[in-house]
């Protein structure tokens, strides 16, 4: 007989793994005559969803970038520009 299941991981973001190892083993009351065909090892990728925000605020408009070495020698008005990442 065949028999299918589904497994549903859930992995820590604060430790952060590429695999993950199974050992899947299926066991029966009768005498088995290859008993190693019911062992399987699984190694299988993790992959983690992003879930990165970011968002910004300033107290200007718009901002004037120059190629490295054509600025102008005066400073430009001062200003501030906050980053938040979720």
């Amino acid at each position: 007989p065949q028999v299918s299941f589904t497994l549903e991981l859930e992995f820590s973001c604060s430790v952060l793994l590429d695999r993950a190892e199974l050992t899947l083993r299926a066991t029966s009351d009768s005498t088995e005559v290859t008993p190693q065909d019911n062992v399987v090892e699984l190694s299988v990728p993790i992959r983690y969803e992003a879930n990165v925000f970011l968002s910004s605020a300033t107290n200007l408009p718009r901002y004037e970038l120059h190629p490295l070495g054509t600025f102008s020698p005066s400073p430009g008005p001062e200003f501030t520009t906050t980053l938040k990442v979720r």
